[in-house]
């Protein structure tokens, strides 16, 4: 199996796009969490590129504080990188990129769409996006709910840990469906959304009436659930990592 770390040689880049930016950023992304310094030879091998031409790009990232060489040799991310990820996560509101993915699950589905996090020993809905129809299973952005009953609670029970079954079988499969849980008539599926450094920020699911989401149906949408939810933990989380959970990494879009 592949590292995890290892990053493969990027096509070049499309049209408009400039080369030397694309091999620039993929040497700072080489960096896995939790690591501070890299060799030279590591480098160009993450980043799929010669020697001469990682130490030609790290020299110049140098001179502006994005990568620092320590006095054994080895390289590490500057200060510069530090402050634009401070800028970052200064500007970030997690709506803006919850409420789009939301929006696209909806149209794929036909279905509501939520998005929960845990609240102690609840689940809360942040975010949420009303399907098409007519007839659907109704919830307030706000309302709080057991975590142990419906999906989208068990699904961050899995993930925070919880022994036993369902929760193994969860972790396993990297969703879970709920027909009739919590209330009688309704049915949902969820998967976890992993955010900074790849640690769990909550779940996303679609729910409707049982009559219409039967579980036919729901094994259908649950790969749609799955791929929004990854690609909404990318979109959060950034890069695959060492620290990537299994049923995120084992993903390919």
């Amino acid at each position: 199996m592949r590292n995890p770390t290892t990053k493969q040689p990027k096509s070049p880049p499309s049209q408009g796009g400039v080369a030397a930016v694309s091999k620039a950023l993929s040497l700072m992304e080489a960096f896995a969490i939790g690591e501070s310094t890299l060799s030279l030879a590591e480098l160009s091998r993450r980043a799929g590129m010669h020697k001469t031409t990682a130490l030609r790009l790290a020299r110049t990232l140098a001179l502006s504080q994005y990568m620092v060489q320590s006095d054994d040799g080895q390289w590490r991310l500057g200060p510069a990188a530090g402050w634009l990820g401070a800028r970052y996560q200064a500007g970030f509101d997690v709506n803006n990129v919850v409420e789009p993915a939301l929006h696209q699950l909806v149209k794929e589905t036909g279905e509501s769409a939520s998005f929960y996090v845990r609240e102690g020993d609840i689940r809360s809905c942040v975010a949420r996006v009303e399907g098409p129809q007519s007839v659907r299973h109704n919830v307030r952005i706000g309302e709080r709910l057991p975590l142990n009953r419906g999906a989208p609670g068990r699904v961050i029970l899995a993930f925070s840990g919880a022994a036993g079954e369902p929760y193994e079988s969860i972790r396993e499969h990297g969703y879970h469906i709920s027909l009739g849980e919590r209330e009688v008539e309704v049915a949902s599926v969820a998967a976890p959304v992993f955010g900074l450094n790849w640690r769990l920020l909550g779940s996303m699911c679609i729910s409707g009436p049982s009559s219409r989401l039967t579980k036919a149906k729901l094994e259908k949408h649950a790969k749609l659930v799955i791929r929004s939810a990854n690609q909404l933990s990318y979109a959060l989380a950034g890069t695959k990592s060492s620290a990537t959970p299994s049923v995120v990494s084992r993903w390919h879009p």
